[in-house]
Formats: structure tokens, sequence, C-alpha cells
């Protein structure tokens, strides 16, 4: 029989939890949830959020679920499914609204917002490869959660912004931009397996950093790409320079973070730093 437990997260969750954990907790789409489960030292809870696998660590003797919240989540009460020991149950929590602005981008070329036909068929392809490395799950025990910017510079392209280019609607942005100059060298934030890397049609030259438990970082229109695809990367350690390939305005460092296949805030995961009132790249 499943057990139904009611677990309501919003940002006042204790600070002693939230002292002790990255990333920083934003109950919101597109944000990040924290959400405490048993206190059973023996058996690690197996967690699924929208079907899919949630990573689950152990802060203080007690198992927590780190969540990432898609930004197309609907506001309200969100379900965890948590299996331990053979048992499931579920845990709740709420989430936010957020009203996120509008940018509008003009790029000078016309193919990059309405790509023709042999175009789509490259970009479907380069799609399915993109999304094979957000949702490589890799299991660890322990995450490298203290994440160390890549490059310094000012964010200057804002999360989850509702994209128009040249007066037509597309997806939101699905990470930062931080204003650097061409050649600038960009460091890994945290230790883990390079999960791809390719040149695309849309985010250019790109890097994928798996840090396990569904926890990938993104690199995209780099000049330079420095790793392999399976090495093993240390926080700090050099993949790659900044460009401006693929889609953009000009050179710049595309920063995303993918938790479960959602695509998230990531200046949740690392110290704060100085932001532009505005977006000056894309």
């Amino acid at each position: 029989m499943i057990r139904v437990f009611f677990v309501i997260v919003s940002l006042m969750l204790s600070g002693q939890l939230l002292a002790m954990t990255l990333p920083q907790q934003a109950a919101i789409p597109g944000g990040v949830v924290i959400v405490p489960l048993s206190a059973d030292d023996l058996v690690k809870p197996v967690v699924k959020y929208r079907k899919k696998p949630v990573a689950v660590v152990k802060s203080d003797g007690q198992w927590i679920a780190i969540v990432g919240v898609p930004l197309g989540a609907k506001v309200g009460t969100q379900r965890l499914s948590v299996t331990q020991a053979g048992k499931t149950s579920r845990a709740l929590f709420e989430i936010q609204d957020k009203a996120y602005p509008t940018q509008h981008i003009t790029i000078k070329n016309k193919g990059k917002v309405n790509p023709n036909k042999l175009d789509m068929t490259r970009i479907n392809k380069e799609s399915a490869r993109i999304k094979a490395a957000l949702r490589h799950w890799t299991e660890k025990e322990k995450l490298p959660l203290q994440f160390a910017w890549p490059i310094e510079g000012r964010v200057s392209g804002l999360f989850g912004r509702r994209r128009v280019f040249n007066g037509q609607a597309r997806r939101p942005h699905s990470g930062i931009d931080i204003a650097a100059p061409t050649g600038t060298e960009i460091h890994a934030p945290a230790e883990g397996i390079v999960r791809g890397t390719g040149d695309y049609f849309f985010n250019g030259k790109t890097v994928f950093i798996d840090h396990g438990q569904g926890l990938v970082t993104m690199f995209c229109h780099l000049d330079r790409i420095d790793v392999q695809d399976g090495q093993m990367i240390e926080q700090g350690n050099v993949i790659g320079t900044v460009g401006a390939t693929g889609r953009v305005t000009g050179p710049h460092l595309h920063l995303g973070v993918s938790l479960n296949d959602a695509r998230v805030e990531p200046r949740l995961f690392f110290p704060e730093r100085e932001v532009v009132d505005g977006d000056e790249k894309e």
C-alpha cells in the first residue's frame, strides 16, 4: 500500500539545511527545490519527478532530494515518487509563480531564425544528441555542489527570459550569458565527465559535463574545445575558450545547468556575482 506523506517545501526551509547544501533553493518554474526525505541511513531512497530520476544526497544523517523544476511546470503542488526499502510514498512540494521578462533580439543571419529544410535535418539530428547528453544518469554517492564560476565577467543574459528573434517568439532562454572576449579560457565549475562535445547549428561549439545523478552543465558558443568525450574533468580544468559560434550576436559564454533533465537557473549553483540589468549578447 502506498503511503502518502506531505512535505510542503518553501523558501523558509531551516537555515541549517540550506547552509550545508548547494544549490540555493528557489521554489519556482526553472528553480531548484530541496525536499527532506527519510532519516534511514541504511537504504538510499529512489526518487522520481515526472517519471525521471532525481538526485538524492545525505546531509547530517538525512536523505534529501535536490529537484530541478522545469520552466514549463504549473504553479502549485508538485509530486515526487519516493521508493525506499520496498515501500513507495509520495512527497509533495509547492512552487510559486515567476514572471520572466521578454527579450527581443535581432539576428542578421535570418537562416538562424528560420532554418531551411537542409538545416532542419541537421538540427533534428543534433537535438537527439543534445537530449541524450542532458538526460544521462551517472550514479554517484556524492555530488560536487560547490560550483566555481567558469570565467570572469558579468552575467549579461538572464535565465528564463522569453525570446523573440526578429519578431518571432521562440523558447525561453535556458541558461545565462556571461560577457567575455573571444579566447577567454573556460574552466570546469566542478569535477565530472565530458558527456559530449560538438559544433551545433544553434549552440555552436559546445561541451557537456556530467557531474552525476542527472546534474549536467553545458557550455555553448565556444571558439575552441579543449576536451574529449569521456574525459575525466577536475574543477578548474580548462575545457575551451569563449567564442561566437552558432546563433549569436557577439562573443560570450552561454552557461546552462540541467538537473533531472530540467533546465534550471544556473546562478543557484554559484556564488553571487554582478548581473547586468538587461541583455547584451545572444
